[in-house]
């Protein structure tokens, strides 16, 4: 009976969190649509309705994409088949378990380890973690190249959908600045006066302050994305160095600037601007800096193996409107 009580408290806060989980989107949604209402209804600003809407339309188009494009996770081949599974959970020697993953992971194309050279293994996924994957507390799951968890769109951002969310990003920028440049005029006649309707002075106060301060905080985000994007890396590889087979190395995926581009948005130009995916690969192997240093098999360093305490640990949501979650 208590043990009944206790699963179901947990299932009622585990709805609890997913129900709240949306209310950062919905305030966003939310925004949004006030910011829509005043400028298309209140102040019907016509001369400038066409390039609004079209803004407009790429706005919520990135948005939504970014928003329902579920995470990528590993395919079949990198997790532990049954038996596997069975023999690693009995088995009660931590070098013995360490072993077994190191002729596993022989047979797939992993080419980055943990800080202290072992195999970057999901004790709860179970599965061996293909370069760049980290597995997200929040999702409750491993992600292709992850790089965070984002509250504002509820949603994981990996190897599916970054290219959705840096498109979001540069159209949140150009939305919020287009409005803030067309009813800046209509600030100034606020400010002296000449604006007889209660309503639209309301409006234009609060269209322009609500553009500006957004505007701000986008545009230091979309920029530092635009530079992890320049130097090929995720939020997590800026955090946290990844590890090859020779070792540390914070370039490691840096292709040069135009190849670490056509690694998120692809090599056909004219997709770029679109939410359209077009990110070369399958999200479980990428090119990389020095394919001579970092080709060898992962298992070739016959070094012995050691706990790593970094790789285990869970990263709490992160600064700034990044959440970010690490690997397990």
């Amino acid at each position: 009976m208590r043990r009944g009580w206790k699963m179901a408290l947990s299932e009622g806060l585990r709805c609890c969190r997913r129900v709240l989980s949306w209310v950062p989107v919905l305030v966003i949604v939310l925004v949004v649509l006030w910011s829509y209402y005043a400028y298309v209804f209140e102040l019907c600003l016509v001369i400038y309705l066409i390039f609004y809407h079209a803004i407009f339309v790429f706005f919520t188009w990135t948005y939504w994409k970014s928003i329902f494009t579920l995470p990528q996770q590993p395919n079949q081949k990198f997790h532990l088949s049954y038996t596997d599974k069975e023999r690693y959970e009995n088995e009660e020697r931590p070098e013995v378990q360490k072993q077994m993953l190191v002729d596993i992971a022989k047979k797939l194309p992993v080419y980055t380890r943990t800080g202290s050279g072992a195999v970057r293994f999901c004790d709860r996924c179970h599965l061996i973690k293909p370069d760049r994957c980290h597995h997200c507390s929040v999702c409750a799951m491993c992600v292709l190249k992850m790089d965070h968890h984002c509250p504002w769109v509820n949603n994981c951002i990996g190897f599916s959908n970054y290219k959705f969310f840096l498109q979001f990003l540069g159209y949140s920028v150009l939305y919020c600045l287009y409005i803030a440049t067309t009813v800046f005029s209509y600030f100034i006649k606020y400010w002296r006066g000449e604006l007889p309707s209660v309503r639209s002075k309301f409006h234009v106060l609060f269209l322009l302050f609500v553009a500006c301060m957004f505007f701000v905080s986008l545009v230091i985000l979309f920029g530092y994305h635009c530079w992890l994007v320049s130097r090929n890396k995720t939020t997590l590889e800026a955090f946290c160095t990844p590890v090859f087979t020779s070792g540390p190395k914070k370039n490691g995926f840096n292709l040069g600037f135009i190849k670490n581009i056509q690694q998120v948005f692809g090599d056909n130009k004219k997709f770029w601007l679109i939410p359209i995916g077009s990110s070369p690969g399958d999200g479980h192997s990428f090119p990389m800096r020095s394919m001579n240093e970092s080709q060898n098999p992962l298992l070739a360093n016959e070094d012995p193996w050691e706990d790593n305490d970094d790789d285990s640990r869970d990263y709490p949501e992160g600064s700034s409107s990044l959440a970010v979650e690490t690997e397990t």
